[in-house]
């Protein structure tokens, strides 16, 4: 069933309103494995991305926030940061 516009309204009033604390898990969608974790949370959020470093996160690219998890939308994250999350997992041993 789709939201009306007042449900959705609710919901991203919500979401805002979630608090996004240090240390939540960072993620491209609920079913992904988390690609990094936040250190850092002012106007924007500063994201450890594993095998590359940090990164600004804008809360605009921020679409849940729930379970210690951050959501974010991939299509408004910038390049390099798109490039360190394809490949944040490279270093993991697979067999394990």
């Amino acid at each position: 069933m789709m939201a009306n516009g007042r449900d959705l309204q609710a919901r991203e009033t919500t979401m805002a309103n979630t608090p996004i604390e240090e240390g939540y898990e960072v993620f491209l969608s609920d079913h992904d494995k988390p690609f990094g974790a936040v250190r850092v949370v002012a106007s924007e959020l500063i994201v450890y991305v594993e095998n590359a470093g940090e990164f600004a996160v804008s809360r605009e690219a921020v679409t849940a926030v729930h379970a210690q998890k951050v959501i974010v939308d991939g299509a408004k994250l910038d390049r390099k940061l798109r490039q360190a999350i394809a490949h944040a997992h490279d270093a993991e041993d697979p067999d394990i």
